[in-house]
């Protein structure tokens, strides 16, 4: 007994446990301030810019166009010249009982080079480079398509934390109107019946908030996988509006756009310049590349001094009668056509996807206009009116339960449609192959 009354009155505790507390309290003020601190709170560009530099699928694609542009080097280099060293007359017998086995000898050195007609390692060089350009557009592509799911990713942190705060609201709000009631059957004006069902009612309440907070830290789970990050849960967080806006661009508008911005597209026309040069290059490499020699000869056998050293050259041209590279030529002009369809084709998929998120826009501004200015309101004034009521005798306990569900039910709609609308805002996005909706 007496150590709760000092433990509750602290002007009778001695000095070294006020000292005490009072270094608890210290060290439980730098804790919470280093905590505070330690939680800073990303903006979505910020998210943008941290996922760019760590993603390690983004790393691997960037260091593909890397590769591609090493390959270039190897495209346009010269053949190499080739160097022959030959020696023939070399005496094997005594000459006049002396053994001189280099007198005579025929030495030889000789330089050919393989001549490469009609552009062939112009072409080569072009080629790569376009095949670099296509991974550049398909490393946009990919970025595109992970900057989506990253967005997504964000969109549902950010609509967790919405409901969480929701359920927190709703929490609070019915603790009050569970103080009101306690007082209502204290004083006699409130059965315990009702006043029991009023504190069962409180279970789904906390249910709510129980499952909020547990999809708020795999929301946020989630979003740090997409970062490569290991910061701790409880240190990580973001900031954005998550809120609609009212108004839409025209459908037109968004169809350019995506002419304009997708990288998929733009990839498939480049497929096709890389189809035509892969045609030219075949065609060049039907052609015969003639190999010039030169050469220089030391000949003492001869019986003219001033013969000794003579030069002398060639040129060999292969006869490729059988073998004109017809079957590439056939191939890569095949492939032109593929390409053109597969450019047409991408092309139907870029109005199909712009299309179909427009219009997912639409249908969920069409919701969310009457629940922002008609049912959400409406279902805060009727719960506000039938709580009034009850508590005054002019409603039943089912019709303020039912007023306090419908207004919960309504709220949480609500959020979900916004979460739905920012989703729709990051595929129309993903469709235009640029932000185009906030």
């Amino acid at each position: 007994m007496n150590m709760a009354i000092n433990s509750a009155t602290p002007a009778r505790l001695p000095g070294p446990n006020l000292a005490r507390a009072a270094a608890c309290n210290v060290i439980a003020i730098i804790a919470i301030a280093a905590t505070a601190s330690a939680q800073t709170a990303f903006t979505w560009a910020q998210i943008k810019e941290k996922f760019a530099t760590v993603n390690p699928t983004l790393k691997a694609a960037q260091m593909n166009i890397d590769e591609n542009r090493a390959e270039e080097i190897t495209a346009f280099l010269r053949p190499n010249p080739d160097f022959s060293f030959s020696v023939d007359g070399t005496q094997l017998t005594p000459y006049h009982g002396v053994y001189q086995p280099f007198t005579g000898t025929q030495m030889s050195p000789q330089i050919s080079y393989l001549h490469e007609r009609d552009h062939k390692r112009e072409l080569r060089r072009d080629v790569a480079r376009e095949t670099t350009a296509v991974s550049q557009s398909a490393y946009l592509d990919q970025e595109r398509t992970l900057l989506f799911n990253l967005r997504s990713a964000f969109v549902q942190l950010l609509q967790a934390k919405a409901v969480l705060e929701n359920a927190r609201e709703n929490l609070g709000y019915w603790d009050r109107e569970l103080g009101v009631n306690r007082e209502r059957f204290k004083a006699g004006d409130l059965a315990q019946v009702d006043l029991n069902r009023l504190e069962l009612q409180r279970a789904q309440f906390e249910s709510d908030f129980e499952t909020a907070m547990v999809n708020l830290r795999t929301a946020k789970i989630q979003l740090l996988t997409l970062l490569n990050e290991r910061t701790p849960i409880d240190q990580f967080d973001i900031a954005g509006r998550f809120d609609f806006s009212d108004q839409l661009k025209p459908l037109e508008d968004f169809r350019n756009a995506a002419l304009d911005s997708r990288p998929d597209l733009k990839e498939a026309a480049q497929n096709v310049d890389l189809a035509k040069l892969n045609y030219k290059l075949a065609v060049a490499n039907g052609s015969t590349d003639p190999t010039f020699a030169g050469w220089w000869t030391h000949n003492p056998s001869f019986n003219n001094p001033y013969d000794y050293n003579t030069i002398g050259a060639s040129v060999s041209v292969p006869l490729r009668i059988f073998d004109r590279n017809q079957g590439e030529k056939a191939r890569t002009e095949i492939d032109i056509g593929r390409n053109e369809k597969l450019r047409d084709a991408a092309e139907a998929q870029v109005f199909s996807d712009v299309d179909s998120a427009y219009y997912t826009l639409v249908q969920t501004l069409n919701l969310l206009r009457p629940y922002k200015q008609k049912y959400l309101p409406l279902s805060i004034d009727v719960r506000d009116r039938m709580s009034f009521s009850y508590r005054n005798g002019g409603a039943s306990l089912l019709d303020f339960l039912d007023a306090e569900k419908s207004y919960r039910d309504t709220r949480l709609a609500y959020l979900n449609l916004i979460g739905s609308y920012l989703t729709a805002a990051a595929q129309m996005n993903l469709a235009a192959g640029r932000e185009v909706v906030e």
